[in-house]
């Protein structure tokens, strides 16, 4: 991270790339409804299922969203560094979070509150709109994101699924079908 911790809030706000470009007013709003946290390797921001209040902006390390998949178990559904965003559901109903957020190495993040946040969204839509406009943006490049690996995915399932057919197929006979290596 290029700036010292020890900055005021405000400053660490305004200078958070997700945040860049903002009017003074609306920083001033977000360091009002904001935190620092710290975080250890393996430390949970949010779990799938509780109430979304809040949202991160990352600072330094790394974050991992994680779901479960069919069968119990954990998938990493994307990783986030510093200068990203963790965490939207705290803006649309029914506020829950839909993945876990793990710290996967010591991270440091504004934290907000998503519940104050909303109202001074309320008070002032042109801090609302703003907001949403990032958060949009960074949910269409999850989004893709998503799209990119699941088709490469399975492109690779594919390409697997056709090295283990690459035999000729024949057409079905009566009797034994020989192998090429099968003495008569």
């Amino acid at each position: 991270m290029d700036q010292p911790l020890l900055e005021p809030l405000e400053t660490r706000v305004g200078l958070h790339p997700f945040l860049v470009g903002l009017r003074p007013h609306h920083i001033k709003l977000l360091a009002d409804c904001a935190m620092v946290k710290s975080f250890d390797p393996g430390d949970y921001l949010f779990r799938q299922g509780e109430f979304a209040n809040r949202f991160y902006l990352i600072e330094q390390g790394m974050v991992v969203l994680e779901a479960l998949d069919n069968e119990g178990n954990c998938v990493v559904v994307e990783e986030v560094g510093a200068g990203k965003l963790v965490g939207w559901s705290w803006l649309f109903p029914p506020y829950i979070w839909h993945f876990d957020a793990r710290a996967a190495e010591p991270t440091t993040a504004l934290f907000f509150y998503g519940t104050i946040l909303r109202e001074y969204c309320a008070k002032d839509p042109s801090l609302g709109f703003e907001l949403f406009k990032r958060m949009s943006q960074v949910m269409v490049e999850r989004l893709q994101s998503a799209r990119t690996r699941l088709l490469t995915n399975r492109s690779s399932q594919a390409a697997a699924k056709d090295s283990g057919n690459n035999r000729r197929s024949l057409p079905a006979s009566k009797g034994k079908a020989k192998r090429p290596n099968d003495r008569a």
